[in-house]
């Protein structure tokens, strides 16, 4: 049987509520070492899923906090175990003697992921689910939230499951009249194998066609601000995340290292990175700072190329431009366009070969308004069509395993197709299953889904 655990589930530091959770077959027993209802009534006879109000008890039995505790029962607890909650005031202290407390009754501290994996573990999710457990907590737009939830929903899991049950249905009806030949079991025809590899086939590529925009969702846009010193970087990096995040000076080379912040913008989670600028210097500090910037603009997928629009003629950099264009999208911005408005209609020339931005724009720090054509620049860029509805795969793990059951399906239906005998058909269609058992967690490997729940948090 399981160890009975318990963790803070709530974020360091004080709060108003802090909650301590408990999960495992003697949770009531540990209850009731830590808490008495003012109702008299034992813990052992709290009803489930019901607050009951009661007093806190140290590890010494000494009245700690006045709180509320809850119940649930196996069937009906986030991890399919007895679990309980006590609802504390959100000191940092009284949560850590109560923790103690628990841990004298006989319980053990939670590991990082340990309540959810439970839960993957005793059924109550899969792993698509639990996987978006820990991108719930870690969204970072509205968007993100929703597929989050949705696929904790199991919007993630349903169109897999058909999927598998489609597969599982067509292998076993062969081993069945291979193994049972007297038995009267009608055999799948041609038209049928046919049908399910077909479906299976389009809803496996329509899921691995979500990919790139669940990442995006997920993880955001890594955008590399870039251009010669002085040029307006940083000026573009504070308008974009509403505060000055990097210092601005008329001084050349005031920006030694990269700079990194996020921010949404038109819908887009942008992870912004203001460079150093680029430029040949003996100043060893600074060459530094222009050797991160350019591992930075290699890394991107957005770079935005900021020019001086003070400067008659405008002078952009070949070097800038020819890295620039390297990277999967890349715009050029001109900047401090109140100060010289002609720049916005300027002519300018790129290095021999390289390709022209996707998009030209000009702005200033003094009227903000002109960033707008930028942010539908970088809406257009990475257009948020697709829904957020939790059927968007987000990470590569997802993707990996998809793209193998995908690559099974299609070779079924090649060897279909061909005429080949009927158990090359079985094999690919198997391997197609286990590529979606490692997706949902029917066949997962144990370490596969150990490093999975590394990720989490401690509590969850």
């Amino acid at each position: 049987m399981p160890d009975t655990i318990a963790a803070i589930a709530t974020a360091q530091g004080a709060a108003a509520v802090g909650i301590v959770r408990i999960s495992g077959a003697d949770t009531r027993r540990v209850l009731g070492a830590l808490f008495a209802p003012t109702s008299g009534r034992a813990v052992s006879d709290l009803p489930p899923r019901c607050m009951a109000y009661g007093t806190v008890r140290d590890a010494e039995g000494r009245t700690l906090d006045h709180a509320l505790a809850v119940t649930f029962s196996a069937a009906h607890s986030y991890t399919g175990e007895e679990s309980a909650e006590l609802h504390c005031h959100g000191s940092p202290v009284v949560l850590q003697e109560v923790l103690r407390a628990a841990f004298a009754a006989g319980v053990r501290q939670a590991r990082a992921g340990e309540f959810t994996q439970r839960a993957f573990l005793n059924g109550k999710m899969d792993l698509t689910e639990a996987e978006a457990v820990i991108d719930l907590i870690d969204a970072e737009t509205a968007e993100a939230a929703r597929n989050a939830a949705a696929q904790v929903d199991g919007a993630l899991r349903r169109p897999i499951e058909q999927v598998y049950d489609a597969l599982l249905d067509l292998t076993g009806r062969f081993y069945a009249v291979v193994d049972y030949p007297d038995e009267d079991i009608e055999d799948a025809s041609l038209a049928q194998i046919e049908q399910t590899l077909a479906e299976s086939e389009r809803t496996l590529a329509a899921l691995l066609g979500t990919f790139e925009r669940g990442r995006v969702l997920k993880r955001g846009v890594a955008t590399a601000i870039v251009g010669a010193p002085n040029a307006g970087k940083s000026s573009l990096l504070n308008a974009l995340v509403g505060y000055d995040r990097a210092i601005v000076t008329d001084i050349p080379g005031t920006t030694r290292d990269t700079v990194e912040e996020k921010a949404v913008v038109g819908g887009v989670l942008l992870r912004l990175i203001d460079t150093a600028g680029i430029r040949e210097t003996d100043d060893a500090v600074e060459k530094l700072g222009v050797e991160r910037s350019r591992r930075a603009v290699e890394d991107a997928e957005l770079v935005i190329v900021v020019a001086d629009g003070s400067q008659t003629p405008l002078v952009v950099e070949p070097d800038i431009l020819t890295l620039a264009a390297k990277a999967p999208h890349w715009f050029l911005a001109i900047s401090k366009d109140d100060l010289n408005p002609a720049v916005k209609t300027a002519v300018w020339r790129l290095p021999d070969g390289a390709p022209a931005p996707e998009h030209l724009v000009s702005f200033n720090s003094v009227t903000p308004d002109g960033l707008n054509v930028l942010i539908d620049a970088i809406r257009d860029c990475f257009p948020t069509g697709v829904p957020a509805d939790g059927t968007l795969l987000t990470n590569a793990r997802q993707a990996e395993a998809v793209g193998r059951a995908l690559d099974a399906v299609r070779a079924a239906k090649g060897a279909l197709g061909a005429g080949m005998s009927p158990d090359v058909v079985l094999t690919e269609a198997e391997g197609a299953l286990a590529a979606l058992g490692e997706l949902s967690g029917r066949t997962a490997r144990e370490d596969m889904v150990a490093r999975i729940f590394e990720r989490f948090c401690v509590g969850k």
